[in-house]
């Protein structure tokens, strides 16, 4: 489980096996395999940011072994995210 945050600020937490697909329009709709809709405030890359966070504790638990390769995969894709959208210095 996620969790993200609604529009009207409340807290949420979505299975997120039950994520069909996200996109920016412009704010972040979230389609669920059950046809429900889900409008978060979090972007798509972060929304792609605690899934993966979320998957490597799961498979760190289950397989030990591949949790460094698993935590290295969320490292390297926050690097990215945070490559493509730099914060500007305040």
């Amino acid at each position: 489980m996620i969790e993200l945050t609604r529009l009207n600020g409340h807290r949420m937490v979505v299975n997120c096996d039950l994520i069909k697909f996200a996109e920016a329009i412009p704010d972040t709709t979230i389609s669920l395999v059950t046809g429900d809709k889900l409008i978060v405030l979090e972007s798509c890359d972060q929304l792609t940011e605690r899934i993966l966070i979320y998957r490597s504790k799961v498979l760190a638990g289950a397989w030990p072994d591949a949790a460094s390769a698993e935590n290295a995969i969320a490292a390297r894709a926050a690097i990215e995210i945070a490559q493509r959208y730099p914060e500007e210095d305040e």
